[in-house]
C-alpha cells in the first residue's frame, strides 16, 4: 500500500509545472503538505489582488503562465518583491493551519507551550505550530533560488520578510474558567493573525521598499546610491530596479495598463480617477446591479431579503486612444469655429465685388483730383 501511495505521489509531483528538482523531492517526501502549499500560493495571490485592487498595478494574473503574474516577475521591481513575500507568507500560513487542524502526519499543535506562564495563565488549547510552517516554507520556497546572483539574493531576502511577517503577527487567545463567569483559571494559546493583517503589513513594506545593489564582493546586498547605513533592515522589502508606471500596456514589462479600470471620482489618493487613469480622464457609464432590499427578520431566526435592481453610474479610465480622439475632435471644433468667425466677418461675394468697384472709383477720382491740382500749380508758377 505504501508503495502505491509513493508511486501516486511521484506522479503527482512530476506533473506540477514550474517545480525545480529540490521542490519535487520535497513534494515526494511530503505529499500531504503539498495541498497546503498550493492553498498558500493561492492565498498569496488573492491577498495581493485585495491589497492592490485600487492601484495602477493590481496584481493581475496571466493565464497559462508558470509564474502566475507573467512578465512583471522578470523585473526585479518592488512588485516582484511583494509577490515573493506574500507568497512565502501564504505558504507558512496554510501549512501552519493544516498542522492545527491535524491534517499533516508529521505535525500537530505546538506542544512546547505547557504549564503556567509568567503572566499567570495556563497554556492550553491548540497553539499554532508556526515553527513547522516556517521551516517547511523556507525549505520549499527558497529551494527555487538555484543561482547566487543579485536577483536570487533579493528573492531570498523577500521570502524571509514574508515568513517573518506571519511569525510577528501572532495573537494570544484566552478562555476563562470559573463559577458564574468568573476567571479563576485562564487558559491561553497562540494563534496566527488573520492573513489580511499580514497582507496590510507587507503592503506598507512595499510602499517603503529599499532600492539595493550588491557589494563589491558580490556576496551581500547593500543600500543603493551610497545611502547610510548601507546594511539593509531585515524586515524591509528590497528591489533592484525601479518600476514602470503601469499606465499603458507594455509587452516588455508585462504592464496591462489602466484602460477600463473602475475609478473613484470623488476621493483623492489610490483608486481615484486622477491617479488611476494617469491623467487621461474617465468616461461615465451606467450599469444595472443587483442588491438586497426589503429585508425582514423572521422568527426564529433568519433574515429574508428580496433582490432588487438599480442603475448606477460607474467611472472608468479612458484609453490613450480616447485622449488622441478627444484632442483631434477639439482641434477640429476649434478650426471650424475659427472658420465660422472668419466667414461671419467677411462680407458676401457680391457685396465684396461692389465694394471693390466703389474703391476703384474713389481711387480714380483721387488721381484726377491730383492731376487737376498739378495743373493749377503750373498755371500759378
Amino acid at each position: 500500500m505504501s508503495q502505491v501511495f509513493a508511486l501516486g505521489a511521484k506522479i503527482m509531483c512530476n506533473n506540477i509545472a514550474g517545480l525545480v528538482n529540490d521542490q519535487r523531492q520535497l513534494c515526494r517526501e511530503n505529499p500531504d503538505v503539498m495541498v497546503s502549499v498550493g492553498k498558500g500560493a493561492k492565498l498569496g495571490v488573492e491577498e495581493c489582488q485585495q491589497q492592490f485592487k485600487d492601484q495602477r498595478w493590481n496584481c493581475s494574473t496571466v493565464a497559462r503562465d508558470v509564474s502566475v503574474f507573467g512578465k512583471v516577475m522578470r523585473k526585479a521591481s518592488r512588485e516582484s518583491a511583494f509577490v515573493y513575500a506574500v507568497s512565502s507568507a501564504g505558504v507558512v500560513h496554510e501549512v501552519t493551519r493544516a498542522c492545527s487542524r491535524g491534517e499533516l502526519k508529521d505535525c500537530t499543535c505546538d506542544t512546547n507551550r505547557k504549564g503556567r506562564s509568567r503572566k499567570g495563565f495556563e497554556w492550553g488549547g491548540c497553539s499554532d505550530n508556526i515553527a513547522f510552517g516556517l521551516r517547511f516554507a523556507k525549505l520549499f520556497v527558497d529551494s527555487r533560488e538555484q543561482e547566487r546572483d543579485a536577483r536570487a539574493k533579493m528573492n531570498l531576502h523577500n521570502n524571509f520578510v514574508g515568513r517573518r511577517a506571519v511569525k510577528t503577527h501572532t495573537t494570544l487567545d484566552c478562555k476563562c474558567h470559573g463559577v458564574s463567569g468568573s476567571c479563576q483559571v485562564k487558559t491561553c494559546w497562540k494563534t496566527m493573525a488573520p492573513f489580511g493583517a499580514v497582507g496590510s503589513f507587507l503592503r506598507d513594506k512595499y510602499h517603503n521598499g529599499v532600492l539595493v545593489t550588491v557589494d563589491q564582493s558580490g556576496n551581500e546586498l547593500m543600500m543603493a546610491e551610497g545611502r547610510y547605513p548601507s546594511k539593509i533592515p531585515r524586515d524591509d522589502l528590497v528591489f533592484l530596479e525601479e518600476s514602470p508606471d503601469y499606465c499603458v500596456p507594455n509587452s516588455n514589462t508585462g504592464s496591462l495598463g489602466t484602460t477600463g479600470r473602475v475609478c473613484n471620482k470623488t476621493t483623492p489618493g489610490h483608486g481615484s480617477c486622477g491617479i488611476l487613469c494617469c491623467g487621461r480622464g474617465f468616461n461615465t457609464i451606467q450599469i444595472e446591479e443587483e442588491y438586497k432590499c426589503s429585508c425582514k427578520f423572521h422568527w426564529c431566526c433568519y433574515v429574508k431579503c428580496n433582490t432588487c435592481r438599480r442603475t448606477v453610474d460607474k467611472h472608468v479610465c479612458k484609453s490613450p486612444e480616447d485622449d488622441v480622439s478627444a484632442y483631434n475632435q477639439d482641434h477640429n471644433s476649434m478650426s471650424a469655429a475659427n472658420s465660422d468667425r472668419n466667414n461671419q466677418n467677411r462680407p458676401p461675394r457680391k457685396s465684396r465685388k461692389r465694394s471693390k468697384r466703389r474703391k476703384a472709383k474713389k481711387n480714380k477720382k483721387r488721381v484726377n483730383s491730383l492731376d487737376s491740382g498739378d495743373n493749377r500749380g503750373n498755371q500759378i508758377l
